[in-house]
């Protein structure tokens, strides 16, 4: 056992740091003390010194509980630094650049002794830290090719070779700590993070934390920043004081790697929660998200409450760790921000004093917009079309959240009309609804009429987007043999246009309310 290679005074003085209440904390300001800030990289490479528990299923299948990490950010964000200082520290860690690894080279290669003649394995990196982190630098510019055979190595943790006769598989139980510039030099954020990364989608997928560090301008920062350097320059070690020492901190993790902990079931009912909540978020974003939302990251949630359990040196997994390792998983989901959003300038918005009993005069309304449009086509030469619109209506630009927001509760709401048996709702009754929705935020008569142009103007770009659509239909059976006057009779509904993707994701959420209920 552990504690028993330890002195009577190192175990007292482990007692103490595992009776601490802020242990977690003051354990991940240990990490990398020179490093200025970054405490959430700080968080996430101690949970991978730590690690979660390996497993193994019925089928003899094992399940890894190393955790993979990429740091991915502009030039001098300190990335190589903890790369360095993970090396350092840990007893069982390589240090290997992308750039200059082969395939061969990280895995294992078969060569020809020169004595006997025969062919042997050769160990690559992966190999030689099996049990340990193996750290590589310049990630993104490694060949495509190169990538591809560490595929088995970060999932199934094994290499399998097959070359000059010698087949046999062979164990890489380690953890990728991985370090990545953009394609560019810097990150642009409004680009995913795929599309940021020199880099596949199934390797990406492997890592169960990215981390995107910016070099943004602060004032503040760059101060405390500056300050930090300099005393390090200046003071040396002085100028560090972690709350633990490298030794205090290595015997601890090694303690604290000595637990198995297991989920509980509160646990487990909040792990399932925010996974669902995931899922949904990656639906409803419309492809925002950095990377879609997989199992593997429901696995990468059991890992890290794991580790953060250990980090607390218990047995027991609670909802407080989910939540943590939750909270850690979402900073990795980096948000791409989206242009603003301009509606359309050519919609008919009706006078708050004229109540819309027939639809079809509105929609009526709009084709004479359109044949206005039309029209203004053929204006005379030196007057240019969009001159003529713009002076017209000025253009009305939101931005793409607000849009997102707006576009979900207009969907949401036509989608449980639909549920419940309606023929659709009209423009005027989705609009009246919507301005109840926000009646708490308006203050203003102003704000009032801003909100309702956009609702106008929002139902015209979903139509257009295929996100809603329109049908007409008749006020009553008997205007059907009216002839002219009989489709003057006519209103206009909208529903949900069948090939929204959108529409499935309100039908697996009304399925789901229904399964409660059902159980309840």
């Amino acid at each position: 056992m552990f504690l028993n290679s330890l002195t009577d005074s190192e175990v007292s003085q482990l007692k103490d740091m595992v009776k601490d209440e802020h242990v977690y904390d003051k354990l991940v300001r240990s990490i990398a003390p020179a490093v200025f800030g970054h405490e959430t990289i700080k968080k996430g490479i101690l949970l991978q010194l730590l690690g979660g528990v390996h497993k193994q299923t019925v089928e003899g299948i094992n399940l890894r509980g190393d955790i993979n990490i990429c740091v991915v950010g502009d030039p001098s964000t300190s990335k190589s630094q903890f790369l360095k200082y993970v090396c350092g520290f840990s007893p069982r860690a390589v240090y290997t650049s992308g750039k200059a690894s082969s395939a061969a080279g990280l895995t294992a290669a078969v060569v020809k002794d020169e004595e006997s003649g025969e062919y042997t394995i050769e160990a690559g990196a992966l190999m030689l830290a099996d049990n340990g982190i193996c750290a590589i630098d310049e990630f993104d510019k490694m060949d495509i090719t190169d990538q591809v055979a560490i595929h088995e190595a970060m999932e199934q943790q094994t290499i399998s070779i097959a070359k000059a006769g010698i087949h046999a598989t062979l164990n890489a139980r380690t953890s990728i700590l991985a370090a990545a510039n953009p394609i560019g030099g810097r990150y642009n954020r409004k680009m995913g993070l795929r599309a940021n990364l020199n880099m596949t989608a199934p390797i990406m997928s492997r890592f169960d934390l990215f981390f995107v560090v910016l070099d943004d301008c602060n004032e503040r920062v760059d101060t405390q920043l500056a300050s930090h350097i300099v005393d390090l320059h200046m003071l040396r070690d002085e100028a560090i004081d972690p709350p633990f020492s490298a030794e205090q901190l290595s015997k601890y993790i090694k303690y604290a790697k000595t637990f198995k902990p297991r989920m509980t079931k509160g646990a487990r009912d909040f792990l399932v929660a925010k996974y669902k909540q995931l899922r949904s978020d990656d639906a409803q974003g419309l492809g925002r998200s950095s990377y879609r939302i997989t199992v593997r990251q429901l696995e990468s949630m059991v890992r890290l409450s794991e580790a953060i359990a250990r980090a607390n040196c218990t047995e027991e997994i609670s909802p407080t760790f989910v939540s943590e390792a939750y909270d850690l998983l979402r900073l990795s989901i980096i948000r791409v921000e989206m242009d603003d959003i301009q509606m359309d300038d050519d919609v008919a918005v009706p006078p708050v004093d004229e109540e819309e009993t027939l639809e079809g005069e509105s929609e009526h309304q709009d084709s004479q917009n359109d044949t206005f449009m039309n029209q203004a086509s053929y204006a005379p030469l030196g007057q240019n079309q969009d001159e003529l619109v713009s002076s017209k209506r000025p253009k009305v630009t939101i931005s793409y959240d607000k849009y997102v927001a707006m576009m979900n509760l207009v969907v949401k709401k036509i989608s449980d009309d639909d549920a419940n048996g309606g023929n659709g709702l009209t423009r005027s009754e989705i609009v009246k609804w919507y301005l109840d929705q926000k009646e708490d935020e308006m203050n203003s008569e102003q704000e009032y009429l801003y909100e309702r142009e956009l609702a106008y103007k929002l139902l015209k770009k979903l139509e257009k987007d295929k996100i809603l659509m329109s049908v007409t239909l008749n006020t009553n059976e008997d205007d059907l043999m009216e002839g002219v006057r009989g489709q003057q009779r006519t209103h206009t509904v909208y529903i949900i246009h069948p090939n929204c993707a959108i529409l499935d994701f309100f039908d697996n959420e009304a399925r789901d309310e229904n399964d409660e209920v059902s159980e309840a």
